[in-house]
């Protein structure tokens, strides 16, 4: 898929690492100019250093509003314009809701529910001014099964699926699409909260992917004719039976 977005420029959120930074990468590949969203400054730097020009950092702290209202300004000004905006950032919290902590799943549904919705309402505003567009949000496959093992991230990412599909109905007729891609385990740092023998088991069993098949399912997505949005795009291990 060599230059399939070229020309087109990409803001990618958590682009600092696991999914974010694969899928940075591949549309890089692809042609597009993305700006990695992260709060890692340092990190940042360093890895659009390694990437080429075509990568542009831009820190943002996705908690703080006053932050993200920044975000669409500065990418505008730093890469010239947004057709594509991938809001990946997030973070986990699994474990029994009887001994779980409250003030963690709130940390955790800010970031997965709250300022997904901020930014894209931000991205929004541009993209309906200039009639196009591709949004993609990273859901997960606990978004369309319940997991038991992980009630509040569950939650958090069916919140996204409904967020995702009412958006995208709601704003089609501005010639923009809105989709999720809905990955099972992925081998990223958000699976540190993972019990170790659950990790050991996932390890063993091949029930884990890599980020590079996410950003491939991302890229896949972004590539349909205009014609066609992918509204979801659930990828397993084959190893998983959901």
């Amino acid at each position: 898929m060599t230059d399939t977005l070229n020309g087109k420029i990409a803001a990618v959120t958590g682009a600092a690492s696991g999914i974010g930074l694969e899928c940075a990468r591949a549309m890089l590949r692809a042609g597009a100019t993305v700006v990695l969203v992260d709060r890692a400054e340092d990190r940042l730097a360093g890895l659009c250093a390694d990437m080429g020009p075509g990568a542009i950092p831009l820190v943002i702290d996705l908690m703080d509003p006053s932050s993200v209202a920044t975000m669409v300004p500065q990418i505008l000004e730093k890469a010239g314009g947004l057709d594509i905006f991938h809001a990946n950032a997030g973070s986990y919290v699994g474990g029994d809701v009887v001994t779980g902590d409250p003030d963690a799943w709130d940390r955790m549904l800010n970031l997965n529910i709250n300022a997904v919705f901020r930014s894209v309402h931000a991205v929004l505003q541009h993209m309906v001014a200039q009639k196009s567009g591709d949004i993609i949000v990273t859901s997960s496959v606990a978004g369309v099964v319940p997991v038991v093992w992980e009630p509040i991230y569950t939650a958090s990412k069916h919140a996204i699926q409904a967020f995702v599909h009412t958006v995208r109905r709601q704003v089609a007729g501005h010639g923009i699409r809105v989709g999720a891609v809905a990955p099972g385990p992925v081998v990223t740092a958000l699976l540190d909260d993972w019990p170790k023998e659950k990790m050991d088991e996932a390890l063993a069993n091949g029930s884990l992917m890599q980020p590079g098949e996410v950003a491939e399912a991302v890229l896949f997505m972004l590539t349909r004719p205009r014609n066609v949005t992918i509204r979801d795009l659930v990828i397993l291990p084959q190893s998983v039976d959901i």
